[in-house]
């Protein structure tokens, strides 16, 4: 059920006392919420799965951050909030920068890393951070265009662009600052957790190549790459995505 951390970050909680893997927890990309995260996922079967809301976006409070380690601070501190000695990090797009930060300045609390949609670097248009300033609505337009795949529902584009133009342009701005700064390129050979890699092949925001990238330099990596879907392939794909991530799970050797 929905909640607030002592650091009034929004979450849902989907527990289950009986899971026999680790908990999930699923970090958004720029500009989103959990609702980035189909419910199939959200309420995956056998896991505990909790969906966050990054500080200044959906429902949390907060002005959000230009910087992913920040964030990833702000996420560790949610894990021993609710007492999570060590969970299953799954982020998309940014919120896989965060991941990956998680996985190496917070290994103690990080059993695996789920990285969907995202790379060691991430492409960003230059121009994005001042024109969502200057022309929220039409770099908001810009995003979704380039966000989701040519057969995507018109009525899930419609949401997705509601959803944006929800977050503070500021809030957006500095989480595509965020993304420009982060480089990971000579880290990932220091990620010790089993990671799963999930890459879109149409995703034309973070191209599938830098997913084969992460599955090739990060030591114990699984790649799945995902056809008929854009860079929104956790809700296009929903199913697909789902499975991926169940599948891999059960087929992880746990360790309390």
């Amino acid at each position: 059920m929905p909640k607030q951390s002592g650091s009034s970050m929004y979450y849902t909680d989907k527990k289950n006392d009986e899971s026999m893997v680790p908990p999930l927890v699923l970090i958004h990309g720029a500009g989103g919420s959990h609702l980035d995260w189909s419910p199939e996922l959200r309420r995956l079967p056998g896991a505990r799965v909790i969906a966050v809301d990054l500080p200044g976006h959906g429902r949390s409070a907060g002005s959000g951050y230009d910087d992913t380690l920040a964030y990833a601070h702000d996420v560790a501190a949610l894990l021993t909030d609710l007492e999570i000695p060590r969970a299953v990090i799954a982020g998309h797009s940014m919120g896989g920068a965060i991941a990956q930060q998680m996985g190496l300045k917070f290994s103690a609390q990080v059993a695996g890393l789920v990285l969907v949609g995202t790379g060691s670097k991430l492409p960003v248009d230059p121009t994005l951070p001042d024109r969502i300033i200057s022309q929220t609505e039409q770099a908001v337009d810009w995003l979704v265009d380039w966000s989701w795949g040519v057969n995507a529902p018109a009525e899930m584009k419609a949401r997705s662009r509601e959803n944006l133009l929800k977050t503070a342009p500021e809030v957006m701005r500095n989480d595509y600052l965020a993304c420009m700064a982060f480089d990971f390129r000579d880290k990932l050979d220091h990620i010790t957790a089993p990671t799963l890699v999930l890459a879109a092949v149409d995703d034309q925001m973070v191209k599938l190549k830098f997913g084969i990238t992460l599955a090739e330099r990060i030591p114990n990596a699984k790649l799945v790459q995902v056809e008929g879907a854009g860079h929104m392939f956790p809700l296009e794909q929903a199913g697909v995505v789902a499975q991926a991530i169940l599948t891999w799970l059960k087929e992880q050797q746990w360790t309390s």
